[in-house]
């Protein structure tokens, strides 16, 4: 015979609240392991929008500035840094797997890589697709960083991160964050893309320094639409970059824009980035704003 028994609703007690907002269910790194005095950037945006061609510009604008920077990629296919390293590194991942995940017997040359001008090179990969998490990586990356000791001597760190994912693992870079960027186009899926980070970023802010530091408008002659969702959600673009070819090129070239040929688009482009970067060293008003619904953002944007 089976027992029924009824418990009333008042007796239920709830879960508590999550940190990162309802459902959150994000990587936590260790609290205790921080970046030092670095100014820390972290880059998203839609997958394929240039985050990558914009962190290791950036990196390089920064070299220039006279800082010492550490790019960090945080995408499995560890391709953040080959235009200032001129080659694809071997991850963190692949560097703990000959070792049998035992850190202590690497060394530093083992996974950093020194790039153009400087620049130091990091490339945490990834578990395989559909295996393990992403923020777990990015948490043994920083903390084989502190142990070398290698965040002593940094100026600037930049997290390149990957796509548009604003799950826990991928959200773990704004733990570590001063200020997160994110790369756009003047079109309605980079758009819609942007506004789900912001949301992101603003749970991370309310138990974390990360704040927003503005968009970069990338591959974008004209910024009507990007501009018209700034104004309604509370956003600032920092840096303007058209499409040009010369920037496809220097991907393909495995070069940063400061080491294509002088041209006067090259000249223009190089002096945007050094502009930027000189912002950002000189620090941001953060930002505060309001993801928009999905169907206010379908009303938003496009010709009236």
């Amino acid at each position: 015979m089976t027992t029924t028994t009824t418990v009333p609703i008042s007796s239920i007690r709830k879960s508590p609240g999550r940190p990162d907002g309802e459902g959150s269910v994000q990587v936590h790194l260790d609290p205790n392991v921080k970046l030092g005095t670095a100014k820390v950037f972290a880059v998203y945006g839609k997958g394929g929008i240039g985050k990558s061609t914009t962190s290791s510009n950036l990196s390089a604008a920064f070299s220039k500035l006279g800082k010492r920077v550490l790019q960090i990629g945080c995408d499995p296919k560890h391709d953040s840094t080959f235009t200032l390293t001129k080659r694809l590194v071997p991850t963190v991942i692949d560097v703990l797997e000959t070792v049998d995940f035992h850190p202590e017997e690497l060394r530093t040359e083992d996974f950093v890589y020194e790039g153009y001008n400087g620049v130091m090179c990091v490339e945490a990969g990834g578990p395989p697709a559909g295996t393990g998490c992403g923020g777990y990586v990015v948490g043994q990356t920083v903390k084989l960083l502190k142990e070398h000791h290698l965040l002593e001597d940094t100026d600037v760190v930049i997290f390149d991160v990957l796509g548009d994912v604003v799950c826990g693992g991928f959200a773990a870079p704004l733990q570590h964050a001063d200020r997160a960027l994110i790369v756009t186009a003047n079109d309605f899926d980079s758009i819609f893309a942007m506004n789900r980070i912001i949301g992101a970023i603003q749970a991370k802010s309310k138990n974390y320094n990360v704040r927003l530091g503005g968009v970069i408008a990338n591959r974008s002659t004209d910024t009507d639409q990007i501009d018209r969702f700034n104004d309604r959600v509370g956003l600032k673009t920092m840096g303007r970059f058209p499409d040009l070819d010369v920037i496809r090129r220097s991907r393909l070239k495995k070069s940063t824009l400061f080491e294509m040929e002088d041209s006067p688009d090259v000249r223009a482009v190089q002096d945007e980035y050094l502009r930027v970067a000189a912002s950002l060293w000189a620090g941001t008003e953060p930002l505060v704003a309001a993801p928009l619904k999905d169907r206010d953002i379908f009303d938003l944007l496009g010709f009236q």
